[in-house]
């Protein structure tokens, strides 16, 4: 029942990591050649691309390679958070990812599997930890997917 409880005191605390209103401003991605992008968030600049072996350059990693490295920073954020609040040492947090594509004719994901690696830690706090990781912002919303709406813009400024 102590872990249980434990657990949502750990869950309510790790809503509280991340600002209220992140996210409200404008992200934008623009080509720069092929399959070369550059996303620009906040004024900082990622870039994405395809490998050599998918007739890319290898300017940055795939947008497939950036959004499952989305996940494995916020559990990694959330984790050190953690560590943070329990004064636990955190200087060898390490978040590692593999993802494997679904079969079919759909293009999407089909499994993360993700290994958090931190010091040891005192009894009972593993529980808590994996609590906190498990409700990062990026998880919880692989778990309740947002509603999401594509618009298109011609050159002409009207939107269909």
């Amino acid at each position: 029942m102590l872990t249980a409880q434990a657990r949502v005191v750990e869950e309510e605390e790790a809503r509280r990591d991340e600002p209220a209103g992140q996210g409200d401003g404008p992200l934008e991605v623009h080509r720069v050649q092929g399959d070369h992008y550059t996303t620009v968030v906040r004024g900082h600049r990622i870039d994405t691309d395809q490998p050599l072996t998918a007739e890319g350059t290898d300017e940055g990693p795939t947008p497939v390679e950036l959004f499952v490295a989305s996940l494995a920073s916020c559990v990694a954020h959330y984790a050190g958070r953690y560590l943070d609040r329990h004064h636990l040492p955190g200087e060898e947090l390490r978040v590692s990812a593999r993802f494997t594509k679904a079969p079919g004719p759909i293009a999407r994901i089909g499994t993360v599997a993700l290994q958090v690696t931190v010091p040891a830690l005192p009894p009972g706090r593993t529980a808590g930890l994996l609590a906190v990781a498990r409700h990062c912002t990026v998880h919880n919303t692989l778990e309740a997917p947002p509603e999401v709406t594509l618009d298109l813009t011609t050159g002409s400024g009207s939107t269909q």
